[in-house]
């Protein structure tokens, strides 16, 4: 399990370097950029994550210029900006860059098997 997470991290962080960011925050930006207006609450729960680390990751998120909070009432929400917004197609070329490489390796079956199983045991896991 370590070694799949090591060697997939590196694939993965080799696959954004051009966003800038890295994978998990590049996850995060897709979503705001998807859900402009998404309160954090949302973002944790799609994630997966602690509401810290959710909390620190638009934090550099804003800090880098890519998104803006905007208290609504009671709510904080969290908008792309223009600069977040021309990093959506780059992220969806990291994804796919993300993808190629590892079916490049394992092979083209493998590499779907190899997706297919990590959702599903994300899934049932969560489920547990």
């Amino acid at each position: 399990m370590n070694t799949l997470s090591r060697v997939v991290g590196r694939l993965a962080d080799e696959a954004f370097a051009e966003t800038g960011i890295s994978p998990a925050h590049a996850f995060l930006m897709m979503l705001v950029n998807e859900n402009p207006g998404i309160i954090q609450k949302e973002l944790t729960a799609a994630l997966h994550l602690a509401p810290s680390t959710v909390t620190r990751f638009v934090d550099s998120l804003a800090k880098k210029g890519f998104v803006e909070r905007r208290t609504e009432g009671k709510l904080s929400k969290v908008y792309p900006t223009e600069a977040g917004m021309a990093l959506q197609e780059p992220i969806a070329a990291g994804w796919k860059e993300l993808y190629h490489r590892y079916s490049e390796i394992l092979g083209e079956e493998e590499g779907k098997l190899l997706t297919s199983a990590i959702f599903e045991a994300g899934r049932k896991l969560e489920d547990a």
